[in-house]
C-alpha cells in the first residue's frame, strides 16, 4: 500500500476488512465479491500505472475468497506495483514465495510461471 501514496481511498481499506473478516469467517463470499468489483471499479478511474496495479492487486487478494487463482493474480499485480515505481521485484517475489505453504508452494510456484506477466 505504501506504493499507492498518501491518500489511500478509504474504500480501498475497507477492502482489506472485508478480506480479513472472510478470513475469520465474519463476512460472506458475497461481501468479498462486492469489494473486490468496487476496487475494479476505483482502478479504472486511476491514472497513475503503481497505484491502478495496487488496487488491482487488492482487488484479487479479496476475490480471494471466491476463487484461490486470484491469490495469483494478486501477486502479479503487487509485483507490477514495484516494477512499474522502478524497483527490484526480486525481494517482493521473495517474500511472497516465503508466505506459502509447502502444501502449495509448488503449485503456485507452476503457476506463476504459466502466467508470468513480470
Amino acid at each position: 500500500m505504501h506504493l499507492y501514496g498518501e491518500n489511500i481511498d478509504s474504500n480501498i481499506l475497507e477492502a482489506f476488512k472485508v478480506a480479513n473478516s472472510w478470513i475469520i469467517g465474519n463476512s460472506t463470499v458475497g461481501d468479498a465479491r462486492k469489494a473486490s468489483t468496487k476496487m475494479l471499479a476505483i482502478a479504472k478511474e486511476l491514472k497513475n500505472t503503481t497505484s491502478i496495479a495496487v488496487v488491482r492487486s487488492v482487488a484479487h487478494a479479496v476475490a480471494t475468497a471466491h476463487m484461490a487463482d486470484h491469490s495469483i493474480v494478486a501477486a502479479f499485480y503487487a509485483l507490477k506495483a514495484i516494477k512499474s515505481k522502478g524497483l527490484i521485484i526480486e525481494d517482493e517475489r521473495n517474500w511472497q514465495n516465503k508466505q506459502l505453504t509447502p502444501e502449495i508452494s509448488d503449485l503456485v510456484v507452476s503457476a506463476r510461471q504459466l502466467r508470468e506477466i513480470i
